[in-house]
């Protein structure tokens, strides 16, 4: 009976120890922010889309850590980018294109990154607009603001839903506004969600932690305080580089799915308000940069600081009336392009050889990466049914090559292909294409398609689309 006892308490020992040290190992992994900034295009100053950009947190990231200048969402509206990024699985794959589709009905039962996590030990927790809008997924979180069942906070819109700058237009998006508001940026939604996040932060955790923070933001309308309109008066604002006849070269595809967002360039030129178009969206910008700047600093100021991973993204870029074009549902560079900074400290000791921190990446990444590169960095187990690519060689070392194409859809399955310094477009209706050559032709204003030079260089880059890709997927409020 002795002996027996004896053992069954170094048995217990032994099961303390183990469970002690399980529990110092989970601890020790490290933490992650996880930043979203809806509809934000190049207009950085890291990235130089607009001249006039005034967004010094943003630079600050990109110094701290790595910031991918020729990142592409898979699709250029909310709902497919943030679907695909949150799940790894690219839209060609899933049948997961448009605004209208339901993605948790579409994607089934797939694990999102906080549920990864989760399994994983970590405490999931997020606020604002991560999944698109009105689409909450509560099993993905263990806890959120406002709450796991409604993510995104009522954002402040003046004139109780009646439109303030921009006339009303029956085909025209009723959020399609911008104006100052009388709030001081501590009333403001998006800071709502920011503090709740800086609130997390100040907790003593347990477990590591994966947070995720969505900050609205230039999406429309843009409802700003008035200070920020103020930093970009009106008669200073520069329009977009604009190229006369950018449209001569351009196939009947890529003009067919730019006619609906071409409403708002005819609508907005009309009225004469294209100088304060962009000067909302611009004042918007800087707006979020000091959300981004509120976030950094409650981090900073936290105990988190040295072990905590911080990844920023938008969604998609954004058009103001280049191509006449507004908005997105395109795939040209300006609205496939999307902002994407990594920032390992170097105390998390994810990269033991060192990280490359304030070297800008000229390599062509897809959104899709982040999922890999987060399972990589934390040391969680790989999944090999992710279709992105760990971008943690990328962050020992920017300059290495990066064999990896960015695929990139519309709505309606017409693909884009980035890699390296080159595009190529192709449009479903009439098999068009558009080739560019983005270190020559930044904007790309002259489409080198159907020039026989270019011929063995259209045959590399067709390679990359997908041959059977999955079909638009019906579903209860189905496109």
């Amino acid at each position: 009976m002795k002996i027996f006892t004896l053992i069954s308490q170094l048995s217990l020992c032994l099961l303390l120890i183990g469970c002690s040290g399980s529990k110092e190992n989970l601890t020790e992994k490290p933490n992650v922010l996880f930043i979203a900034v809806d509809d934000l295009n190049d207009w950085i100053e890291p990235l130089g889309g607009h001249p006039q950009a005034i967004t010094p947190n943003l630079s600050r990231l990109a110094e701290e850590g790595v910031c991918f200048t020729r990142a592409y969402c898979s699709g250029t509206a909310c709902n497919p980018s943030r679907s695909s990024l949150l799940s790894g699985l690219a839209p060609y794959n899933t049948g997961m294109y448009t605004n209208m589709q339901i993605w948790r009905e579409v994607l089934g039962d797939i694990k999102t990154i906080p549920q990864y996590f989760t399994e994983n030990g970590y405490w999931s927790a997020g606020g604002g607009k991560i999944f698109h809008n009105n689409q909450p997924d509560p099993q993905s979180w263990e806890d959120y603001y406002p709450s796991k069942e409604k993510h995104m906070p009522n954002y402040f819109h003046p004139g109780s839903g009646v439109q303030v700058n921009m006339p009303v237009y029956d085909n025209l998006y009723s959020a399609f506004d911008w104006s100052p508001i009388p709030l001081s940026d501590e009333e403001t939604a998006d800071c709502g969600t920011v503090d709740w996040i800086i609130d997390q932060l100040k907790r003593e955790h347990e477990k590591p932690f994966f947070l995720a923070c969505g900050i609205y933001r230039p999406h429309l309308p843009w409802y700003v305080p008035q200070k920020y309109f103020d930093m970009f008066p009106l008669d200073s604002v520069q329009l977009p580089a604009i190229l006369e006849n950018d449209r001569d070269d351009l196939p009947p595809g890529a003009l067919s799915l730019n006619q609906r967002q071409r409403i708002y360039h005819e609508a907005v030129t009309k009225h004469g308000l294209w100088k304060d178009a962009v000067q909302g969206y611009l004042a918007s910008i800087t707006y979020s940069d000091a959300m981004v700047g509120r976030l950094l600093n409650g981090l900073a100021e936290s105990s988190y600081a040295e072990n905590t991973i911080v990844v920023l993204w938008s969604d998609h870029g954004w058009a103001l009336g280049e191509k006449e074009h507004w908005r997105k549902y395109h795939i040209w560079e300006n609205i496939a392009r999307a902002v994407c900074m990594i920032k390992v400290p170097e105390a998390v000791k994810a990269l033991p050889e060192g990280s490359a921190a304030g070297i800008p990446c000229n390599r062509a990444v897809s959104l899709l990466d982040l999922y890999p590169t987060l399972v990589e960095l934390c040391g969680l187990p790989a999944r090999k049914e992710l279709d992105g690519h760990s971008l943690v060689p990328l962050l020992r070392d920017p300059s290495i090559e990066w064999k990896y194409p960015a695929i990139i859809s519309s709505s309606r399955m017409d693909f884009g292909v980035s890699k390296d310094n080159w595009r190529y477009l192709k449009y479903v209706d009439d098999g068009g294409e558009e080739l560019y050559n983005l270190d020559n032709d930044p904007h790309e204003w002259y489409n080198l398609a159907g020039k026989p030079e270019y011929k063995r260089k259209i045959e590399e880059m067709e390679k990359y689309i997908p041959k059977n890709p999955h079909p638009i997927v019906d579903n209860a409020n189905g496109n």
